[in-house]
């Protein structure tokens, strides 16, 4: 009896003593992470980007990188150059759906600005109720794109508006016609005198006036703003470890850098499954080269919890779901990695960026944490009324 009394007084004494370094443990834990997030606070919130941890960068993706922060001011072309009466013309033709083809759709119904300048649909309706083949990208911020559209089919804001204008799918119009049908409003003459000098329309007035609207859409500073400016306390931990993983451990800065949150490139992140039906060639519809089979536009990542859902396709419905997929470094389907086009193969070449990253799921919260801190609310904005 006395032994076994001495045995349990022994284990009673190990199970103290251990639990006591455990204890100790995790208090000792919690106190170095504590640590750490409270030192990477002070350097982001710092206002000096060079007191930044450095980011981990792909060798592949450095010629291009610009680190993040602010957006700058806006630069208007030497040939289309800002005017307020310009703006407020390019504002109401952009909500006029008087250019397109049955006069039913306008700029405005893909890109609301109530829904993120999107519309939040995986694919458009178009002309006749048929649907895109595309997700509609939204123009927040599209003052910064070096190339619009998801495969950087325009190199301007000014070309791009007659796209959507003469796209069958879309507003199934002709913008020759369209401008004449702009001519004949009487309430046009004087927004046109006032933007132009001259009651004169015609479709290179009508684009310049769209772009200069599109190009005031922007968005206003951010909680991630006002955090690297100093306000130390607008981010909560997990927001402030979403940031040094966003910049280190998940690669993210890779692609998505500089204020605009996009490097304006074109990759490959293995979603084109080609071969199958819902295969898209991407950028190389464009450049006819085999290289680009596959690529798409790296989209700006600012009021990113506004303009789902996401990729080219709108088939993630989520940012959890965005991110585990890049987590997983997105395995491309073998029977989806080539196909056979106008006689040519084409073969999906997944860009080396997009790997295995093995962050946790904690590390995945706090990513998309920090992702929320770069979106603001959303602010309504009343269409002007429809000259006549």
């Amino acid at each position: 009896m006395k032994n076994i009394l001495s045995w349990v007084l022994v284990l009673l004494i190990m199970v103290f003593f251990l639990n006591n370094c455990f204890s100790s443990k995790v208090q000792k834990d919690i106190t170095q992470k504590a640590s750490f997030i409270a030192e990477l606070r002070k350097l982001y919130a710092s206002g000096d980007a060079s007191k930044w941890p450095k980011p981990l960068i792909d060798p592949e993706a450095k010629p291009y990188f610009q680190e993040i922060g602010h957006l700058p001011e806006i630069q208007f072309p030497e040939d289309n150059p800002y005017s307020s009466e310009k703006a407020f013309l390019g504002k109401t033709l952009f909500f006029d759906p008087r250019l397109s083809g049955s006069n039913q759709i306008a700029c405005a119904s893909c890109h609301d600005p109530e829904l993120g300048w999107t519309d939040n649909r995986a694919l458009s309706y178009g002309h006749d109720r048929q649907l895109g083949t595309r997700n509609s990208m939204t123009i927040l911020n599209a003052a910064y794109a070096t190339s619009l559209f998801w495969d950087g089919r325009a190199s301007s804001l000014e070309e791009q508006s007659h796209m959507p204008i003469q796209d069958q799918r879309e507003m199934n119009g002709h913008i020759e016609i369209a401008a004449g049908k702009i001519a004949r409003i009487k309430g046009y003459e004087s927004l046109f005198e006032k933007a132009f000098g001259s009651k004169t329309v015609t479709k290179e007035k009508i684009a310049q006036a769209i772009a200069t609207f599109e190009r005031t859409v922007k968005s206003p500073p951010t909680k991630f703003d006002e955090f690297i400016d100093g306000k130390i306390d607008r981010y909560s931990d997990d927001e402030v470890m979403g940031l040094h993983i966003f910049r280190t451990k998940a690669n993210c800065i890779s692609c998505h850098n500089s204020g605009y949150f996009s490097n304006s490139r074109f990759e490959n992140v293995g979603t084109s499954l080609l071969g199958s039906a819902q295969e898209d060639l991407g950028r190389y519809l464009v450049t006819k080269n085999p290289e680009d089979a596959g690529k798409f536009r790296v989209p700006s990542l600012r009021e990113v919890t506004k303009t789902g859902p996401w990729m080219h396709n709108g088939s993630m419905v989520s940012l959890a779901e965005v991110i585990q997929l890049y987590n997983k470094g997105n395995p491309e389907p073998s029977p989806y990695r080539s196909t056979v086009h106008d006689g040519i193969t084409l073969t999906s070449h997944k860009s080396e960026i997009v790997r295995l990253l093995e962050l946790t799921d904690e590390e995945m919260r706090q990513l998309e944490a920090f992702l929320g801190t770069l979106s603001t609310k959303t602010q309504r904005l009343i269409p002007p009324p429809m000259p006549q």
